[in-house]
């Protein structure tokens, strides 16, 4: 980055300084905004500020950049402004999309409340920073703005990049300091569970190098005897691309000299969750960002549930979401989609723990929405709960949510976690950022608008039911979309969900069951991927 700012080198005392001043408006913007009292402006920079090589991993990274589009229906506030920044065009009928999903506003009357810029800069450099390249970008924010003092910063995760923009911009970040980032990281997470006392997997934190990962095997085997697999994960990674699964030699021996001879040979095999990945270059990661090792948590019922929390400006923290998470890829551990709520068997013990959690990280300077994701194991005596990792971020179960949020008129019912709408129903929905088949390719946009119509699958503000879709953009290219589909039960949003796949595939000539989708929702009997 050329550094031709008055504020000097990026994390200067003096960025600092103003950071943490700004920082202070923050309790009034969120409650004018909350009581829909005075115009304020969102700022919206939806960059992937983390490892370039690790998003290399996710198929269309670049238009991961549209999940946050669903930001759009804050601007149902009559009073509420808003600048979403792209790093490539999206396109006009996505645009049109999600402005038509406003209630009672016209379409005209949002646009004139709504700045888009495009960089049309395609490079795998993170957004953030282009914008900070482009002074005269930052000019155009500005005079958008107006009075920074009724504006805010949105993005997907906090930085010292974002930090130095939102000193540019002269507004405040709504999001954790990034000097408290390392709570986010896989070791970070770990001390904050020990610290809330809440039950994580046994492992080892701070892992640097293949002798640290060996030692940690180690110790894992003889703490856990019989332990089958663990799993070493990359301190920052992106919906669990930066796992990779250890399995233990059997039988294991005796001698110490040779038991680690034999783990040093079994994590040749070790499996990441990109083929074309070598052991070589992980480690490489793992040195440059450390991570953990730890066993890998199993039972013959297991479910990886999440919980999404937000801590306020005024320090109070709230749930706002649980979910149960599709989990799946090669190593069983990326992100496929989620479902909204969380099974009721074990949601007050996850709502609890992440609440005890959440306290810890509130005292820690948290800020704005994160989640933390959890491990259930059905036993005799009831669930077994293990907390797994923090996201200091927005996440795969943040768009869905953001969408009900704004559509429904309701609210979070704490007592048992569904979401009340306006209609006084409750509403449930499952949501992927990864339905795709290579028959999906190069249908646009407008093919999919499209068929939404002429199947009449698109979202009712009557019922308050329907599917919403997202990502549009990575669909023409990659053949790759999001689908969030709002149903009265969870029956009637799996129902909603597979009835969209299904056109799609019948549209397109895709087999049934496009890649990315869980089997269970088209084979009733077949097997979870979580």
């Amino acid at each position: 980055m050329h550094d031709h700012s008055s504020f000097g080198p990026l994390g200067s005392d003096l960025e600092l300084e103003r950071f943490d001043e700004l920082k202070l408006r923050l309790a009034e913007i969120s409650r004018s905004y909350r009581s829909s009292e005075a115009t304020h402006t969102s700022v919206v920079v939806p960059s992937i500020t983390m490892d370039q090589e690790e998003l290399t991993k996710i198929e269309g990274a670049a238009f991961y950049e549209e999940r946050l589009l669903f930001a759009l229906i804050r601007l149902a506030n009559p009073l509420s402004r808003m600048i979403y920044v792209t790093s490539q065009p999206v396109h006009r009928e996505i645009l049109e999309y999600y402005l038509q999903l406003l209630p009672g506003i016209p379409l005209s009357r949002a646009r004139e409340r709504l700045q888009v810029l495009c960089l049309y800069d395609g490079s795998p450099k993170p957004l953030t920073l282009k914008i900070l390249e482009r002074p005269r970008v930052m000019a155009r924010m500005r005079r958008f703005i107006g009075d920074p003092r009724r504006a805010y910063l949105t993005c997907y995760n906090a930085t010292a990049l974002e930090r130095r923009l939102a000193v540019e911009l002269d507004i405040p970040l709504y999001a954790t300091d990034p000097a408290h980032r390392p709570m986010g990281t896989k070791s970070g997470s770990r001390k904050i569970f020990e610290a809330a006392g809440v039950p994580h997997p046994l492992g080892t934190n701070d892992i640097h190098t293949r002798d640290e990962v060996l030692a940690a095997l180690n110790r894992l085997a003889g703490e856990r005897p019989g332990i089958r697999r663990a799993v070493v994960k990359l301190n920052e990674s992106f919906a669990g691309e930066g796992n990779a699964v250890f399995t233990f030699p059997k039988p294991l021996p005796e001698d110490p000299a040779e038991r680690l001879l034999a783990l040093s040979r079994a994590l040749e095999g070790l499996q990441r969750s990109t083929r074309d990945e070598s052991l070589g270059s992980f480690l490489r990661k793992l040195r440059e960002m450390g991570g953990v090792v730890e066993e890998w948590v199993e039972g013959e019922v297991v479910e990886s549930p999440s919980v999404q929390l937000r801590v306020l400006p005024d320090g109070a923290l709230e749930v706002i979401s649980t979910h149960d998470q599709v989990l799946g890829g090669s190593t069983g551990q990326a992100y496929l989609g989620c479902r909204f709520p969380a099974d009721d068997a074990y949601r007050e013990e996850i709502q609890a723990a992440a609440l005890r959690i959440g306290e810890v990280v509130a005292e820690g300077g948290g800020l704005g929405r994160f989640g933390i994701d959890f491990v259930t194991i059905q036993g005799d005596d009831g669930w077994k709960v293990y907390a797994i990792e923090i996201n200091l971020r927005m996440g795969g179960t943040t768009p869905p949510f953001m969408a009900l949020e704004f559509l429904g008129g309701g609210g979070l019912d704490k007592n048992t976690g569904r979401y009340v709408a306006a209609d006084g129903r409750p509403k449930y929905y499952y949501a992927t950022d990864n339905l795709k088949s290579p028959a999906y390719r190069g249908l646009l946009p407008e093919d999919l608008l499209d068929l939404m119509v002429e199947h009449g699958i698109q979202f009712r503000h009557l019922s308050l039911t329907g599917i919403l879709f997202f990502m549009i953009g990575a669909l023409s290219q990659y053949g790759k979309l999001g689908v969030t589909a709002i149903g009265n039960s969870r029956d009637e949003a799996d129902l909603l969900f597979r009835t969209t796949a299904d056109i799609l595939n019948l549209a397109t000539g895709a087999p049934e069951g496009a890649k990315g989708t869980p089997r269970s929702l088209f084979e009733p009997d077949a097997p979870r991927l979580v």
